[in-house]
């Protein structure tokens, strides 16, 4: 069978990639901010809503539409997985922003990732090579010592820091589900496809628990997050897309390893031009090695060795 090619136009997917990390390294910010005037629910509602008309739109005009007759009981299944996977990654994770800090989410978050690759080897009888294997060890040496360096900190009361550490992880749990139904998907239906149905079902299953009138008491600062949170998953995944045109994947992926560290750099430069917006993280040496080794970790298990079929 054919495997796709990239083009080889290295500088734009270097490009593409790093727009990618900022959206992601920055969308922590701005929904902790957004979270002073807005409820998780109403948000992550008005999320979906947004993305569901602006796909819709998209698809509709390209005539994309048309695979979505004649899905098999099993297809509906696995969308119902998928969307349901997708909220709750979307839900918990603000819920775990809510509760703890933009940085110690992101880069709990990036569990996510391998959580799906571990889960490959038992649904899809994938296998890890052996670097992958190291990697993975050093990311959960990393996220201990930046969890002890957190634990160490006063800034937070330690119940509240571990029930949104907690809340982080069981979004990166669902969104491996969630992730591994829409890979089986893939063999009937495009990606944004199927990135519409679970929009859809997602602004419907939250609408009872959304206070759409809330959005009427937002002042202009928390709008214009809002509207960049609403966006941000948008261009986030469109620019990641193409960077996986136009750049191997390996590559793509250690760039956006560094997420975490990028995000952590947002909050220090947000706090210094707007110190009543958002409290700075507190990170000592300990908590720096540790994200460090996160990032190390991400990168290596990226570049080490291909996951090979069973």
């Amino acid at each position: 069978m054919a495997l796709h090619q990239a083009s080889g136009r290295w500088k734009l997917g270097l490009a593409l990639a790093l727009a990618t990390a900022g959206f992601w390294s920055t969308l922590p910010v701005a929904l902790k901010i957004t979270l002073e005037q807005l409820d998780p629910y109403t948000l992550t509602w008005f999320r979906f809503l947004v993305a569901f008309v602006l796909m819709f739109a998209w698809l509709a005009a390209r005539g994309g539409l048309a695979p979505l007759r004649g899905l098999t009981h099993r297809h509906r299944a696995l969308l119902a997985v998928a969307a349901l996977g997708l909220i709750g990654n979307y839900v918990f994770y603000l819920l775990g922003v809510q509760h703890t800090s933009p940085g110690n989410a992101q880069l709990l978050i990036q569990l996510a990732p391998l959580l799906m690759a571990l889960g490959g080897i038992f649904v899809f009888r994938e296998r890890f090579a052996t670097g992958q294997w190291l990697g993975l060890a050093v990311i959960v040496g990393g996220l201990a010592l930046f969890f002890a360096d957190q634990l160490g900190h006063d800034t937070l009361p330690a119940g509240r820091y571990v029930w949104g550490s907690t809340l982080v992880i069981a979004a990166a749990v669902v969104w491996a589900v969630y992730a591994l139904a829409q890979k089986q998907l893939l063999l009937r239906l495009s990606s944004p496809l199927i990135l519409l149905v679970i929009y859809a079902a997602a602004s419907l299953l939250l609408w009872p628990l959304a206070r759409p009138t809330a959005l009427l008491q937002l002042d202009a600062l928390h709008w214009g997050l809002l509207v960049y949170c609403a966006l941000n998953t948008l261009g986030a995944y469109g620019c990641f897309a193409e960077a996986l045109a136009h750049w191997e994947a390996s590559r793509v992926s250690a760039i956006l390893a560094t997420t975490p560290l990028l995000c952590i750099g947002v909050v220090f430069l947000v706090h210094a031009l707007w110190p009543t917006l958002i409290r700075p993280e507190a990170i000592s040496w300990l908590g720096f090695a540790g994200a460090g080794l996160v990032v190390l970790g991400s990168t290596l298990t990226s570049l080490l060795g291909q996951r090979k079929a069973a």
